[in-house]
């Protein structure tokens, strides 16, 4: 990839590797964003290609109105270049006339002074008739909430008197949430420290060791980060580990580990364990799951493999509690991952599902008589969650369901679901089962 030197096109690229490439934001950032060399390019450049996919169908919808035809495919950089005007015209507080001359500009360093014209062209027509063409956008109550048909009927269909909360707080900004390490310093210290440093914070409901940032931050500028002392992780995440009610010389399974944000709590919560094993089938993200442990001061054995096919990996010895944090929608956690809304398909729920029964059946197989399976996604779809518990207990008899007694989220049949935004957390679902013992 050749280098890039103005935010702008920055996005333009992070958008062609998200719109052509099918990768993920985070991966598409974490290759292009580095070539900037001062910050706040990076941070235009990011706010930028975020943007844009927060709310891509509904620009989406407005470019289809302002184009007189589509662009065609080898055009797709010139499509991006002409969502990131809208986005700016639309969603920022940029001045219009910067945001259009900049953007602009940028066909030129694309190597397409032809699309200069073009551009310009449509940004001027929007700043005329803004208020026509975003009533005519808006009449669709998917569109007007930035969401594709399919995903918004979805919600309507799980959620009938939420659907429409749920994509408004798919398209908030999320905050900047801390877990303390608890096993080094408590949450009033750390809160302490945050305020020496200057920077307002306050403490995550529902998390004792949960600590909400008032504005994001780099890591960097966090007290401690580099020694251990905390790690970013959302309120919700940091639900699972009380949830499993760790007990000194348990073995302890955590399926699908990666990044490892679970299973380095797990490792806070309980330093006696006997033994931690976390399995992720991809070894890149395990490298995380190992790099996040050692700045912690943590260990786990970590195995490479699928948690659907133990015989490859598993020792034969049960576990007294296991943790699966299974591959999901990620329908939770739009407000972070935007291009949700760009790759996901309808037909990607059924293969998730499949897989979700899978790893379920899998992992019951290691569970110890009288211990307990955490069932956990970042779905907000029944048919991934409640549903798909509900299944599993049909298909187990010596399977029963631990009641959550929580404030946090709503219950449903087999578990507790929050939806995006709830007490500022992600959209997460927890279903506990215990396995009845030998002989019940």
């Amino acid at each position: 990839m050749s280098s890039v030197t103005d935010a702008r096109h920055a996005a333009v690229r992070i958008l062609l590797e998200v719109y052509g490439s099918g990768h993920s934001l985070t991966q598409a950032c974490a290759a292009t964003l580095p070539q900037l060399r001062e910050p706040r390019d990076r941070a235009l450049a990011q706010d930028l290609a975020y943007g844009v996919l927060r709310w891509g169908p509904r620009l989406e919808a407005l470019a289809a109105q302002l184009l007189q035809r589509p662009l065609g495919r080898r055009d797709l950089d010139v499509h991006c270049l002409v969502l990131i005007g809208l986005y700016q015209l639309d969603c920022t507080r940029i001045p219009p006339h910067a945001a259009v001359a900049a953007t602009v500009a940028v066909t030129a360093v694309l190597g397409k002074s032809w699309a200069r014209g073009l551009i310009n062209a449509v940004l001027r027509r929007f700043q005329r008739e803004a208020p026509e063409l975003l009533a005519r956008v808006d009449a669709r109550p998917a569109t007007a909430l930035a969401h594709p048909e399919w995903l918004f009927e979805r919600l309507r269909a799980d959620w009938p008197r939420d659907a429409e909360a749920i994509a408004a707080a798919a398209n908030e900004r999320p905050p900047m949430t801390l877990r303390v390490n608890r096993r080094r310093i408590s949450r009033e210290e750390y809160l302490h420290c945050l305020n020496e440093a200057g920077l307002a914070a306050e403490a995550q409901a529902h998390c004792p060791a949960g600590i909400v940032l008032e504005h994001p931050q780099d890591v960097g500028r966090l007290p401690g980060f580099v020694d251990g002392l905390v790690s970013v992780q959302d309120g919700a995440a940091q639900l699972a580990a009380p949830l499993l009610e760790l007990r000194p010389a348990q073995r302890v399974l955590d399926l699908c580990a990666a990044p490892g944000g679970k299973t380095a709590h797990i490792l806070e919560s309980e330093p006696d364990l006997a033994h931690l094993v976390a399995v992720d089938i991809d070894a890149a993200r395990l490298r995380r799951v190992r790099e996040g442990l050692d700045r912690l001061g943590l260990h786990a054995e970590l195995v490479c493999g699928d948690g659907a096919r133990p015989e490859d990996w598993w020792d034969g010895v049960p576990f007294d509690r296991i943790l699966l944090d299974a591959p999901c929608s990620g329908t939770g956690v739009i407000r972070r991952h935007p291009d949700i809304k760009r790759l996901r398909r309808p037909e990607d729920i059924t293969t998730l599902v499949a897989r979700q029964r899978e790893l379920l059946d899998a992992a019951w197989t290691m569970l110890k008589p009288g211990g307990m399976l955490l069932y956990v996604t970042c779905s907000i779809m029944q048919q991934e969650n409640d549903v798909q518990l509900g299944e599993f207990l049909a298909r187990h008899g010596d399977a029963r369901v631990r009641e959550i007694d929580a404030s946090w989220g709503r219950a449903l049949g087999h578990g507790r679901q929050i939806l995006p935004g709830a007490d500022g957390m992600d959209g997460f679902f927890y279903g506990r089962v215990d396995k009845l013992p030998t002989g019940e």
